[in-house]
């Protein structure tokens, strides 16, 4: 079956929409949006979704009309588990970097600040709230910092309002481009988080350390209709949401964790 698998991804196409839907897990994602985010045509892509859930890598479940898919990360650790033992021989000094993801491993220094980045596609609301309250909830054990992956995004003022009103200091908060933070003087980046379908279906750049990543997509407030209360909701709820997995995910114990485990565990707080 192993085998199978990785004969399955050998594919370039098959690959694209699997790293996709890890980049999403745990979502369960609509064929529709897989097929509009890849450009490949949906006939296309039944085919690929077929191919990978015969071989165990994606799960597929039904919601009312529509067919989602998801990916299944034990068949991964499978993989990777197979490609340690068998092909390397269980030599940490050849398969780098799994040697860096063994249960023994804690995930850093913890001395030191760890730094954790909130990405969307346009930082303008729901990245600056995670930037916002991660910031105040545990401000002495991290750097909080945000972006956009598309440049020119101004801060919503719905947001810095709600913000203000919750008594958040704005200084500080400003619209920010992803490519800011892949400057060689860029800080590195222990966390990095979507917060928006849209940026966690984008092709993910490369993180100099290997952060952990985690996918906490929300709807987009922004695109609330209504009078300015129901859309001052639409905020509100954004924001509470977002204030539940950054109160979870502080309240982790980072320095027991070893990657493995702390990887599910903010994985799970997509679920809050």
């Amino acid at each position: 079956m192993v085998l199978d698998r990785l004969t399955t991804l050998g594919h370039a196409q098959r690959m694209a929409v699997f790293r996709l839907l890890v980049r999403r897990y745990p979502d369960a994602v609509p064929a529709g949006e897989l097929a509009a985010a890849l450009d490949i045509k949906p006939s296309t892509l039944s085919v690929y979704l077929a191919a990978l859930k015969r071989v165990g890598l994606i799960t597929q479940t039904r919601h009312g009309t529509s067919l989602r898919y998801c990916a299944e990360i034990t068949a991964v650790e499978q993989v990777m588990d197979y490609m340690f033992r068998d092909c390397c021989r269980g030599r940490g000094e050849m398969c780098w970097p799994l040697s860096e993801v063994s249960a023994s491993e804690t995930n850093s220094n913890p001395k030191q600040k760890r730094n954790a980045l909130f990405i969307c596609t346009g930082n303008s609301t729901r990245s600056i709230f995670a930037e916002a309250l991660l910031r105040r909830e545990a401000g002495d054990r991290f750097e909080a910092y945000s972006a956009g992956t598309h440049a020119g995004s101004v801060l919503n003022p719905f947001a810095i309002a709600l913000l203000q009103s919750k008594e958040h200091d704005t200084d500080l908060l400003r619209a920010k481009s992803i490519a800011e933070f892949q400057a060689p003087d860029a800080p590195e980046i222990d966390f990095v988080f979507t917060v928006c379908d849209q940026a966690a279906n984008e092709e993910c750049p490369f993180w100099p350390g290997q952060p952990i990543s985690a996918h906490w997509g929300l709807p987009d407030p922004v695109k609330a209709t209504g009078t300015d209360a129901e859309k001052q909701r639409a905020f509100l709820q954004a924001y509470e949401q977002l204030h539940n997995r950054i109160r979870a995910f502080a309240a982790l114990p980072f320095d027991t964790l070893d990657r493995v485990s702390l990887q599910a565990r903010v994985d799970e707080i997509n679920k809050i």
